[in-house]
């Protein structure tokens, strides 16, 4: 009688995790399909996956200690607007994956592929994309997770692509002794996925802009995949 009157409950409940899941799950087989020379161990991939997980935590403290400051100092609503979705949350979010990636993946035998950095990006992104979809699934419902599945799950995916990008090219010339221009690139490894956050959230939270927030995803989508099949081809050992 008891399991009875839960199933229902387990059901929906069900129901909405899978719909904040699934679509995670097929981006990730997309990524992991488009890794030509050397595929990643199942346990990379899921130390990426929880990576991404533990940053979402990272994140979420550093969004609130930080948005607390900023609601206290900052009055002025434009530069509010534009430090909180800058700073606040896109530099926390992709600051945190990218300090999980790189605590987890830099120094890995596996590393050995330009490749690999997009891979690890783009699973420590949804990682983070799969806990903070499921969140926001089990308390809003399920018609968040189809807006979500259309918008939030590619935005970071696209944020991953562009950060393993520089990643994995950072590694390369680390490899090849010049430092210097690896930390540069691994700069531009945090900080561009951080200003196509920012924009990203920005634009969303314009009431006007749902036209041109579209054309943003898909733009964004765009050059991704395009960056994920040419590097896809292109890709060496390093």
């Amino acid at each position: 009688m008891f399991y009875f009157l839960l199933t229902p409950i387990l059901t929906y409940n069900f129901i909405l995790v899978a719909a904040a899941v699934i679509p995670a799950i097929v981006l990730m087989i997309k990524v992991y399909n488009s890794d030509r020379l050397e595929k990643e161990s199942p346990h990379m991939l899921w130390v990426m996956v929880r990576s991404g997980i533990l940053s979402a935590l990272i994140a979420l403290v550093l969004e609130r200690v930080f948005g607390s400051l900023l609601t206290a100092t900052v009055h002025n609503q434009g530069l509010y607007q534009v430090l909180l979705y800058f700073i606040v949350v896109a530099l926390s979010e992709e600051g945190a994956k990218y300090f999980m990636m790189y605590r987890n993946s830099w120094n890995s035998e596996e590393f050995d592929c330009q490749f690999d950095g997009i891979v690890y990006a783009v699973f420590v992104s949804l990682g983070f994309a799969l806990w903070e979809n499921i969140s926001y699934v089990m308390h809003y419902g399920f018609s968040v997770a189809l807006i979500r599945a259309l918008t939030a799950i590619p935005g970071h995916t696209c944020f991953g692509v562009f950060m393993g990008l520089f990643y994995g090219a950072a590694r390369k010339f680390e490899n090849r002794g010049d430092s210097q221009k690896s930390m540069r690139l691994r700069c531009f490894g945090v900080a561009i996925p951080a200003i196509l956050h920012g924009a990203y959230d920005y634009i969303a939270s314009v009431e006007e802009g749902t036209l041109l927030f579209v054309l943003f995803i898909a733009a964004l989508f765009f050059v991704s995949y395009r960056i994920v099949t040419r590097m896809s081809k292109v890709d060496h050992y390093i």
